[in-house]
């Protein structure tokens, strides 16, 4: 399989699964953010589509976790 379909397929498996769990943001920020997310793996020679997709999928997490104000400050 070819480096661009794994980014493609990966690519949907991460997208797919952030978009049904209600965790996708920006459209634009989130793709970006993706394909970054899964160019450093490719770099660093991950070829596994799965692993790069929930890689991916992690990092957009923490990164989106650091973006929004705490829950608990609003609570409070």
């Amino acid at each position: 399989m070819s480096i661009r379909c794994t980014v493609e397929s990966a690519f949907f498996i991460a997208w797919s699964c952030l978009e049904q769990s209600g965790e996708l943001g920006p459209p634009d920020e989130t793709s970006n953010f993706l394909l970054d997310a899964i160019e450093a793996q490719l770099r660093r020679g991950e070829r596994r589509q799965l692993m790069l997709a929930n890689k991916a999928i992690d990092a957009w997490r923490a990164h989106a976790a650091k973006s929004r104000p705490s829950q608990q400050a609003r609570i409070g």
